[in-house]
């Protein structure tokens, strides 16, 4: 059985430049506090929060949508990769930022508040 969830925050930031920030190296590492190494091309690699993430990407439609195949560490290897869509819609003056993740392994639920703490709380913080 595998886990899907959904969460969502808005960002004081237009959607073009968090599609952009999110694939660019330098900016995905300042906009979350965790290094990474990303791609923005379709079939790009990419690893983020100190190489404890990991992927690609599966599809790209800026400025609204990522789609990318994504693990964890904590993965065993028999676990396949999750999909991770993460949607930039227009909100006002802001952008809601929505996470769908899905095919997720038994103990994916523990990824729900992690993309709280780990990335809309920093990016927040970062964009505002």
């Amino acid at each position: 059985m595998s886990i899907e969830f959904e969460v969502e925050t808005l960002i004081t930031a237009p959607a073009q430049t968090l599609f952009n920030a999110w694939l660019d190296s330098d900016q995905h590492t300042a906009m979350t506090g965790g290094e990474a190494h990303v791609s923005d091309e379709i079939g790009g690699a990419f690893t983020a929060w100190d190489g404890y993430i990991s992927g690609s990407n599966l599809e790209l439609s800026p400025p609204g949508r990522i789609l990318q195949s994504w693990r964890t560490v904590e993965f065993s290897d028999d676990e396949a990769d999750s999909v991770l869509e993460v949607l930039f819609e227009p909100a006002g003056d802001r952008t809601r930022v929505k996470i769908r993740h899905s095919n997720l392994p038994a103990h994916g639920m523990i990824y729900k508040e992690g993309w709280v703490e780990n990335y809309f709380e920093p990016m927040k913080d970062f964009f505002e």
